[in-house]
């Protein structure tokens, strides 16, 4: 599976769930999100992640109602 927001290959991390053209799990935000951690906190640590493609993310499960902020 594949789209602009995330990304799923065999050939990635076993199929784990990433941010598109990255190899940063999308689990990983939510990790550090309910560890108390700032946007800006995870952002810094993983540059290949943009501010748009997070919150795009958070946007996106909102509209499913599975997770807002």
């Amino acid at each position: 599976m594949e789209s602009e927001l995330i990304q799923t290959s065999p050939d990635i991390l076993s199929g784990t769930p990433v941010f598109y053209r990255t190899r940063v799990p999308v689990q990983t935000l939510i990790d550090y999100l309910e560890a108390g951690d700032r946007l800006d906190d995870f952002l810094e640590d993983f540059p290949t992640v943009s501010r748009a493609q997070a919150t795009a993310f958070f946007k996106s499960l909102c509209r499913k109602n599975e997770y807002c902020l």
